[in-house]
């Protein structure tokens, strides 16, 4: 498979089966640096870890043939799975040795790595933790900018920090898939710049309606199957 977009008719982020249970199974590990005494906002979490999803996509190891490009591949057949892990201190050190790229925000550090099967997780991550990452915000976060991307967070499906995060790096993967090769170019020029913010109740419908890019969760954890989470708005896909 390359990253050119996926067919509505195959899309891995559904919940009835289809071919792509066929393929053997991969998953994208995600680690969020939890630090007891500094831990990250929610909101820039979440899009730290949509940005980690592009850095990787656009990486040359992930494309031609790169290090990454086989499982990439691989991992692009099958469904797409994230599975968003915390780390502190040592677990965190090392997280950061093994083959991967690290995203910074303003408070959050997101660590991403090549896809890896889904029974096959490296010991350092596999013995990471999935819960706790119940994030907060200090302070709500400030209106969106409708000039570049938004990935719209469901006000309808609460979710963990970890599991959100996962699904807004499904909605910055639909929309990259979207793009013309001059438009990715652009983004990833401009250092993927997005906003993630939870939509407005009475303006869903029309979001997930509207014809952009949108997450239908598969319901392996936590919501329910078909559960729309994510509407990726780009400008460019407006």
């Amino acid at each position: 498979m390359t990253t050119e977009p996926t067919p509505v008719t195959d899309s891995p982020f559904r919940a009835e089966p289809g071919g792509r249970d066929l393929a053997p199974q991969f998953v994208l590990p995600l680690v969020v640096r939890i630090e007891r005494a500094a831990p990250p906002a929610r909101t820039d979490a979440l899009e730290t870890a949509a940005r980690a999803v592009l850095v990787l996509l656009a990486d040359e190891r992930s494309t031609g043939q790169g290090e990454w490009a086989e499982a990439v591949r691989d991992w692009q057949d099958a469904r797409i799975r994230k599975v968003v892990r915390r780390a502190r201190g040592a677990e965190w050190r090392r997280a950061e040795a093994l083959d991967g790229i690290t995203v910074t925000g303003k408070t959050a550090e997101v660590r991403v790595f090549p896809p890896v099967p889904l029974d096959g997780w490296p010991k350092e991550l596999a013995r990471l933790q999935v819960s706790g990452t119940d994030l907060d915000d200090p302070e709500p976060p400030a209106g969106a900018d409708r000039s570049g991307p938004v990935l719209w967070m469901s006000p309808e499906v609460g979710m963990s920090a970890g599991k959100a995060m996962a699904q807004a790096g499904h909605g910055a993967q639909l929309a990259w898939w979207e793009l013309t090769g001059e438009q990715r170019a652009a983004w990833r020029a401009a250092g993927f710049p997005l906003a993630v913010r939870t939509a407005d109740p009475a303006d869903w419908a029309r979001l997930t309606g509207s014809g952009l890019p949108v997450v239908r969760d598969a319901g392996f954890t936590e919501i329910a199957p078909g559960s729309c989470t994510v509407v990726a708005d780009h400008p460019a896909l407006r």
